[in-house]
């Protein structure tokens, strides 16, 4: 939506914000249960975990 808008930065952080907490897998149930070593959180916590990697 944000590329949508013209708003092509602020696509790239969220993009990257996603890629480096699912690297470092702290993860919701769904993806936790797919992979090793990862560490189960909630919504509002992997949502936590997104602001601190912007």
């Amino acid at each position: 939506m944000l590329e949508h808008l013209g708003w092509q930065e602020a696509a790239d952080k969220i993009t990257a914000s996603i890629e480096k907490t699912i690297a470092s897998k702290v993860v919701t149930y769904d993806f936790a249960r797919l992979m090793d070593g990862a560490k189960e959180v909630s919504t509002s916590e992997f949502g936590d975990e997104l602001i601190k990697n912007l």
